[in-house]
């Protein structure tokens, strides 16, 4: 046998398959059942198929270094599912509904009354220094008040097993056709599960973001033209923008491809002519949509398209503006935002998060930086962050320059020992960290997908579970046992 749950080590970790001892969950005992009858032959042809899979479906991520520059690998990706029970999964979707819904409101009140601010919730001072909020949109709201019609939350369970929102990405959030195409693998590669499971489905995905942006049409009409702008082939998700395009049977297109007339629509130029376009799905960050309005250097966008939204001519998604809230230190305050603007308490909680322009929190920060997380307010993908306990003393003198010098743009939070769950190494296996990101789709309804995209630290220890430096993913299955 080339797996025995008795040899695998969890203590003081919360695993998402296995109790102490190696003994599995009610919900995981099936497939570590099935696991444990498999020799090394088996898993290894497992883990084949699942390579041949990715190959042949052409999944693959794009990462740059400054040795070769700008290259594609195939999607790293891990055969053992990480499930999640549906009772506990129907708690996290009405937490990403609250948490959303907050921050749409959240957003429409900044550039808008500001009446949080007013009212001595969020401090004046934070707005700003904003990167991200966008002068050119005051005074503007989009249909139904909704700006983050897509977002993707970053969700980490700690080793008491508390499921916390790390972070809330609703600039333009990617990952969800990696979170698809992992499940088209594992029906590939374990097509028994999938009749010993009820696993909730993610395939309609597609077909619910197609039906959201059918909505926004300022044109009432029965087909829509939709498109999905991408700053181009060399964008590290473009495998991602064509994906959704050819899924929803949405045109996929750059810049160049659009053009604004004189009545401020936005129209598509095609072999037959140019046709008129109602919902642009824009994977291209604020800065560098219309040149117009932005940075008039851009190549990337479309002079004029700003106009063309505000004339209420086209509807994008999301709605440029919409990364005020995709803000470290925002993130901060969402549990008070939630209370001010819906009356409730936050159903999923945060990190504890201290501010570096608060003089008491800074100092805290300073004084204990070795145990902390530093995150710079608005990067993703793991970069320009301070990892604590890993780093030398040398980067942690580096980091309180940094911190002192610009306080408003640091936030630093306790090194959580995120969750782990078994991941192949060779033919046996061992823990690893993982964290989840859900997406959720903001429309006339909220719609949040059974589960997300599960990303792995493949490193032994590591918690950087981003594709982009070193980490996999693997197959969330939300499955329900009533239903079973």
């Amino acid at each position: 046998m080339a797996i025995r749950w008795g040899n695998y080590r969890v203590k003081g970790l919360y695993d998402e398959l296995v109790r102490t001892a190696g003994k599995p969950r009610e919900y995981s005992q099936a497939l570590c059942d099935y696991l444990a009858n498999l020799s090394d032959k088996e898993v290894n042809e497992l883990k084949a198929a699942a390579d041949s899979a990715i190959h042949v479906m052409g999944i693959t991520f794009r990462v740059y270094n400054d040795e070769e520059g700008s290259i594609d690998r195939a999607w790293p990706f891990d055969i053992v599912p990480r499930l999640i029970d549906k009772k506990e999964w129907d708690g996290i979707e009405q937490g990403l509904k609250q948490r959303v819904k907050a921050l749409n409101m959240f957003i429409d009140d900044l550039y808008n009354d500001q009446n949080i601010i007013k009212d001595g919730v969020f401090p004046a001072e934070m707005l700003k220094k904003s990167k991200n909020f966008l002068e050119q949109c005051k005074g503007f709201s989009p249909p139904h008040g909704i700006w983050a019609h897509i977002c993707g939350s970053d969700l980490v369970r700690d080793n008491q097993g508390v499921v916390y929102v790390l972070e809330d990405n609703l600039r333009v959030p990617s990952g969800v056709s990696y979170m698809l195409e992992n499940r088209h693998v594992m029906k590939r590669v374990f097509p028994e599960m999938f009749e010993k499971y009820s696993i909730l489905p993610v395939d309609d995905y597609a077909s619910q973001l197609y039906d959201m942006l059918v909505e926004m049409s300022p044109r009432q009409i029965e087909e829509p033209e939709i498109v999905v702008l991408s700053p181009g082939i060399y964008n590290s998700a473009y495998f991602e923008h064509a994906y959704l395009a050819q899924q929803m049977g949405a045109e996929l297109v750059i810049g160049t491809d659009l053009v604004v007339g004189d009545d401020d629509c936005v129209y598509m130029r095609t072999i037959s002519g140019l046709s008129r376009v109602d919902v642009i799905y824009r994977r291209i960050d604020d800065w560098f949509i219309d040149p117009e309005v932005f940075d008039p250097e851009s190549l990337l966008g479309v002079p004029g398209i700003i106009r063309a939204w505000k004339a209420g001519n086209v509807a994008l998604a999301n709605a440029p503006g919409s990364g005020v809230a995709d803000d470290k230190v925002v993130y901060a305050y969402v549990p008070k935002i939630i209370e001010y603007y819906l009356k409730e308490k936050a159903i999923l909680p945060n990190v504890p998060t201290y501010k570096c322009n608060n003089k008491e929190e800074r100092e805290y920060v300073l004084d204990n930086i070795a145990e902390m997380v530093v995150k710079p307010a608005n990067e993703s993908g793991g970069y320009g962050m301070l990892m604590g306990p890993h780093a030398s003393a040398e980067e942690h003198e580096k980091f309180k320059t940094l911190i002192e010098k610009d306080p408003r743009n640091y936030v630093a939070q306790p090194m959580l020992t995120l969750s782990t769950a078994p991941t192949m190494v060779g033919t046996k296996v061992e823990p690893r960290h993982l964290d989840l990101r859900p997406f959720i789709l903001s429309g006339k309804n909220v719609t949040v997908t059974t589960g997300g995209l599960t990303r792995v630290a493949m490193v032994k220890g590591s918690m950087v579970v981003n594709s982009s430096q070193g980490g996999g993913s693997k197959d969330t299955w939300i499955v329900d046992m009533e239903g079973d």
